[in-house]
């Protein structure tokens, strides 16, 4: 029972972190080159800002997941909030999918027997559990904070990722099949598949 529980655990934050990332992707195609760069007020981040300090998280924390503290030493978390004016769109996405490449590989080479194994981060133990719960809702945080400047850019032009607004009930009668032949965003965000 308790296997097959962590494996379920383990499976479903592969899910939940593929879906989040396959959603924000969505919207990151949406945006011309500039509105990476936008903030809001001096006191905001830009989505290239974003990228880069979740980027860098995650090269952080899951590089040697299970045997170094997740802080690395060659970390500046300052630098991550800072941008050079030569930085480009490509810059941005090849940071992002080294991000998440590191963080799926090392998600990947989980097993149930690693969930109560001790990590550190910034010398702290946690939990496995505890160490992916972080990681789930801080990055869950800043992907949010993502999707919701790409939809203020693109204002009238934006394409929804969630249910369109007047179109729930006829969402709720297509079937699952159907949701998922449409392209639906819903549909995929869901979907047990790898991205």
């Amino acid at each position: 029972m308790m296997d097959s529980l962590a494996s379920h655990y383990l499976d479903e934050v592969r899910r939940q972190l593929r879906g989040h990332k396959r959603l924000v992707e969505s919207g990151l195609a949406q945006l011309r080159d500039e509105d990476f760069f936008i903030t809001l007020d001096p006191e905001s981040n830009s989505i290239a800002i974003l990228i880069k300090h979740i980027s860098g998280n995650m090269r952080s924390r899951f590089t040697d997941f299970l045997t170094s503290d997740g802080e690395k030493p060659d970390r500046h978390r300052d630098g991550e909030f800072e941008l050079s004016k030569k930085t480009t769109r490509a810059d941005l996405m090849q940071w992002w999918e080294d991000g998440w490449k590191t963080v799926l590989a090392a998600l990947d080479s989980l097993t149930p027997d690693d969930l109560m194994r001790t990590v550190q981060i910034r010398q702290e133990p946690h939990t496995v559990v505890q160490a992916l719960n972080r990681a789930l809702a801080h990055y869950a945080t800043h992907l949010g904070q993502i999707v919701f400047l790409a939809k203020h850019f693109r204002s009238s032009e934006w394409k929804t990722l969630s249910v369109p607004r007047g179109k729930s009930e006829e969402f709720n009668r297509m079937s699952l099949e159907e949701r998922r032949r449409s392209g639906h965003p819903m549909a995929t965000l869901n979907a047990s598949k790898k991205a």
